[in-house]
């Protein structure tokens, strides 16, 4: 099973893609509303894929997911694909996924691009 890590500031798209990925066969081990959480998160729970929200408040999701090593990050948001290219052709995010098209399968078909990491 895979385990996630959700990032993102709002609590409600949180719990929405708790639930959504959780009836998908996605184990989500933890959620942070920032970066000091996530980092904490990825820490503890050891997770094989991490979604971060580009924007997280004052904070860039961007810079956080230079932070997270040895980690799949999925970069989600609400914004176009196009309006994020550079940034995202830039970070070391394995893919962005549109929240609204955010899926189990989704997830799984951008982990099968990345290596396994080691343990």
């Amino acid at each position: 099973m895979i385990r996630c890590v959700i990032v993102d500031d709002s609590e409600r798209f949180r719990a929405s893609a708790r639930r959504l990925l959780g009836a998908q066969g996605i184990a989500v081990v933890a959620t942070a509303a920032d970066s000091r959480q996530a980092l904490r998160a990825v820490e503890e729970q050891d997770p094989d894929v991490v979604l971060v929200d580009v924007g997280l408040g004052p904070e860039s999701g961007f810079e956080l997911a230079a932070k997270i090593r040895d980690r799949a990050v999925i970069m989600v948001s609400s914004l176009a694909p196009d309006d994020l290219a550079e940034l995202l052709a830039a970070s070391p995010a394995i893919g962005y996924l549109p929240k609204h098209e955010l899926s189990g399968v989704a997830i799984t078909v951008l982990l099968r691009t990345r290596p396994p990491r080691g343990r």
